[in-house]
């Protein structure tokens, strides 16, 4: 036999159910919305946009920091030695230049003992060619720094002669901001040091 407190029972059960189903249904809702936002905010991180001279929105795609930061650690120390050592009379003053945006004060110390030990004037003086053949750069990651070790082979030409030697330096690499064109990897050779520089046999 049903009575008004069976009846009014059934209904608050099935008013519980409502409630519960939308309590649940908002739930997975929002939490569909979150992972949908998030998703949104890292592609939007790594992701960037530049406008086309039509004025057309053109994607560009970043990758990962720590992946790109060696191929760049690599392009800075081959440009940096290819300016400190590629010289010759005629562009030795512009190279150094671009040399010393690449570096700290460990470089611009080296580069000032070099010119008060005549470096440069017998580079004039006698219209020697320094030429880099090849550089190979070792990188070692620290907690927030690169270490290196870089060979460079070079030649100078002294007319009738030309002597090949290897150089073998170290130092430290640190993030830096870009600095356009000047330093336009981010990073910055600290400690910089000259180890090693012998003479190679020259085949003839």
């Amino acid at each position: 036999m049903k009575t008004a407190y069976r009846n009014i029972y059934s209904v608050l059960k099935i008013n519980r159910f409502i409630v519960m189903s939308v309590v649940v249904l908002a739930l997975v809702s929002s939490a569909f919305s979150g992972l949908m936002v998030y998703d949104i905010y890292q592609q939007s991180m790594n992701s960037s946009f530049a406008i086309n001279t039509d004025g057309s929105v053109i994607p560009l795609k970043w990758v990962a920091q720590q992946e790109n930061l060696e191929v760049e650690a690599l392009a800075h120390l081959e440009l940096f030695h290819t300016y400190f050592y590629n010289i010759d009379a005629s562009n030795y003053e512009k190279n150094l230049e671009k040399a010393l945006w690449l570096g700290n004060s460990s470089v611009d110390n080296l580069y000032r003992q070099k010119k008060a030990d005549g470096v440069y004037n017998r580079l004039i003086q006698y219209s020697l060619v320094q030429k880099v053949l090849s550089t190979e750069s070792e990188l070692e990651l620290l907690d927030d720094s690169y270490q290196f070790r870089t060979t460079t082979i070079f030649e100078i030409n002294r007319g009738t002669i030309t002597d090949t030697y290897e150089l073998v330096s170290t130092g430290n690499l640190i993030v830096v901001d870009r600095n356009y064109p000047n330093n336009t990897h981010g990073l910055l050779i600290t400690n910089y040091f000259e180890n090693t520089l012998k003479k190679l046999n020259n085949e003839n």
